[in-house]
């Protein structure tokens, strides 16, 4: 049968005496230090071997019992071997006690009933004390407008009001992902050319991102409703980043500069006309929500830095060339690009329930989209399209471009 260690079943345990004596087993501390209240075993000997001896002798010098005097040379005798022990090997006794080492408490075994018992509470306590580790280390929805509840810019009691509203604003904002086919004239390569193009202007003017993504959004918007030909194009292109910089920025491009880039295959009223031709198109509705807005917050819920922050905008902004990209929300977009960047930089497995939980999407509910940008993310820099990748290939960028793309399996 196997003995129970002392540490191992607390039923075995005595209470330590007033004296703070240590373990027969050396004096010391044999894995964590228990007092007993015992003797040496030589001075029990002696008190059960010598009649009349003061204070540990038989009363009025009777005879010892029987099995003592049988078992006074076993118990000398392991006394004897557990100090050679531990003279010749103190470590080996304190790492890999054997059951010999234990024969002290052979006199005293316990019922099966009380062992059982023991064991199985043990096991109780310690099984509850896993479930308690798991509940303090489960991850948690972290706050992440605590730090902004003194600045009032940050309206802390609306930011979830209103980013629900921009949710359910943000479908009134998509296109049709084939609107294309309406188009005789243009197709997907002009677009992507002439987007590819503006993201060049916007670095050169050194505008918001806001306005970018808000001009993307004009002109796929515009060309929905209207028919352009070919040599138009760019001149839609220059309109829609004139009303975005109305609507985004403090300093606006005068028209000179537009007609200055453009090298002046448009005139000056021949911008103002198709800038009244795109706001009634739109019906002056300027105020819809872009990727952008979705990326500030999403970023937040990220505990982004600013190497995370660069990076998932220059994959956003790739996406913005992308015309197959129009199928997906821009909030969807947005929590896909961040994703991808954490992917990028720290490996997967990095969407945490607070991304989750503001996004309200899923790690495989991004896959899909996220795998697309990898893609975008591996030929950026070469072909002819290649706007975006010199931009965040940039010192103020903090070199975005160059970074490695993410290792999402299939």
């Amino acid at each position: 049968m196997e003995i129970n260690s002392v540490e191992n079943n607390p039923a075995l345990m005595k209470p330590a005496n007033k004296q703070g004596k240590k373990d027969v087993m050396g004096g010391g501390k044999f894995g964590t230090e228990v007092v007993h209240n015992r003797r040496v075993l030589g001075v029990i000997n002696q008190n059960l071997g010598g009649a009349g001896v003061a204070g540990g002798g038989c009363r009025g010098g009777a005879q010892p019992h029987p099995c003592v005097a049988n078992k006074r040379a076993s118990s000398q005798k392991l006394a004897a071997n557990i100090a050679n022990k531990k003279q010749c090997f103190p470590e080996e006794i304190k790492s890999n006690p054997s059951n010999d080492d234990f024969g002290v408490w052979e006199d005293q075994p316990v019922p099966m009933f009380l062992e059982t018992s023991e064991t199985t509470s043990y096991q109780r306590d310690h099984h509850m004390e896993e479930v308690e580790m798991e509940d303090i280390f489960e991850e948690s929805v972290v706050d992440i407008d605590i730090c902004d509840n003194e600045n009032e810019l940050a309206v802390v009691e609306y930011v979830e009001d209103l980013y629900a509203h921009y949710r359910r604003m943000e479908n009134c904002s998509l296109v049709s992902p084939d609107y294309m086919t309406q188009q005789f004239d243009i197709n997907e390569k002009m677009r992507a050319i002439l987007i590819d193009w503006l993201v060049e202007v916007h670095h050169k003017f050194d505008l918001q991102h806001e306005t970018l993504f808000l001009t993307v959004n004009l002109i796929d918007r515009f060309l929905a409703k209207q028919s352009v030909i070919r040599k138009n194009l760019q001149l839609v292109g220059l309109v829609a980043m004139l009303l975005a910089c109305k609507y985004e920025e403090v300093s606006v491009p005068v028209i000179d500069d537009l007609v200055f880039i453009s090298d002046k295959a448009y005139s000056r009223s021949q911008i103002l006309e198709t800038e009244k031709l795109m706001l009634n198109t739109l019906e002056f509705n300027m105020s819809v929500p872009t990727a952008y807005v979705f990326m500030k917050r999403f970023l937040k819920a990220a505990q982004s830095d600013s190497k995370l922050e660069q990076l998932s905008f220059f994959l956003i902004e790739l996406c913005l060339v992308e015309y197959e990209m129009l199928k997906f929300p821009p909030s969807f977009m947005a929590a896909a690009s961040i994703y991808t960047a954490q992917c990028s930089l720290y490996g997967v497995n990095q969407w945490s329930k607070t991304c989750q939980w503001h996004t309200n999407y899923t790690e495989d509910q991004l896959l899909e989209c996220s795998r697309m940008i990898v893609g975008y993310h591996q030929k950026a820099g070469v072909g002819r399209l290649t706007g975006v990748y010199r931009k965040y290939n940039t010192s103020k960028f903090g070199y975005a471009a160059k970074n490695e793309s993410a290792k999402i399996h299939v």
